[in-house]
């Protein structure tokens, strides 16, 4: 990616919202890009005694609407405050999923939230559901942790490589962080020893290509790499993990790579993933 011109971003009424419309304002103010945000999340139902007295359309009707409002209160705040040329998207009753992932399509850049599992299920997004719009969608994604405020993000960076199209789809898509960035080290899983390559590329003379000059970490492709990843990101002083997304969906079962499964759950810096 050279530039980014439409940045989605996905909203819900979880406590971690404001702080993501924040950062995905921030970020489309620099790049001077457009900004869809979208409300999608799990609706609340109401308790069943609640729903049979009030009659039996009660028992379908959800709290999507006090959630919405809720989310769509930050949205107005946000426009108030100037910047980027926003837009409300409103998932409906449709699977949040499945509508986030058709509108990601239009998309340069999503922004996303990690999921939290202390959280209800009600008014948030569904387990699973930034790895099925990173799957379905074919679109780079920058993923917030679920606490913490990242005002500054790309100052230093860390790529986790291993020679695949989706971390070449990461890297591309995090070139305009990696261009400004004060440091970019690269974290390269080798299956052996590296020996002389006959002269063909690697991912040091492709960053090199674009005026970025890494540091370059190694080590043996290993079944924890998604542990080894966030341990040297935290030695390195990373504010950005860069890597690919690899998994795939089943019969809507979501079948997540080791090392992407390990980030999700456990990351404490913003990751920008591509599959």
């Amino acid at each position: 990616m050279t530039s980014i011109r439409s940045v989605l971003l996905h909203l819900d009424n979880t406590s971690s919202a404001g702080a993501r419309l924040e950062f995905a304002c921030g970020l489309a103010a620099k790049h001077e890009a457009a900004l869809p945000v979208m409300f999608a999340a799990s609706s609340a139902q109401r308790p069943v005694q609640l729903a049979l007295a009030e009659g039996p359309a009660a028992v379908l009707q959800s709290m999507h609407e006090a959630d919405c409002e809720r989310a769509r209160a930050l949205f107005d705040r946000a426009v108030t405050h100037g910047g980027p040329a926003m837009r409300w998207l409103d998932a409906g009753d449709a699977d949040p999923a499945d509508a986030f992932t058709r509108q990601a399509l239009y998309a340069d850049l999503l922004v996303l939230g990690q999921h939290d599992p202390s959280v209800a299920p009600a008014g948030s997004a569904p387990a699973g559901f930034v790895e099925s719009v990173v799957l379905g969608s074919g679109r780079p994604a920058l993923i917030l942790p679920h606490s913490g405020r990242f005002a500054s993000v790309g100052r230093d960076v860390l790529i986790g490589w291993n020679a695949t199209p989706q971390a070449a789809r990461a890297v591309s898509a995090a070139l305009p962080w990696l261009r400004e960035a004060r440091r970019v080290h690269v974290l390269e899983a080798v299956d052996e020893p590296r020996h002389a390559h006959g002269g063909g590329l690697d991912i040091a003379q492709y960053l090199q290509f674009h005026g970025i000059v890494p540091a370059l970490h190694r080590h043996r492709a290993l079944t924890d790499a998604g542990d080894v990843m966030l341990s040297l990101a935290s030695d390195v002083d990373a504010d950005l993990l860069v890597m690919g997304c690899y998994g795939h969906s089943r019969a809507r079962e979501l079948v997540l790579g080791g090392a992407s499964r390990t980030v999700l759950q456990t990351m404490t810096l913003p990751v920008l993933m591509a599959h």
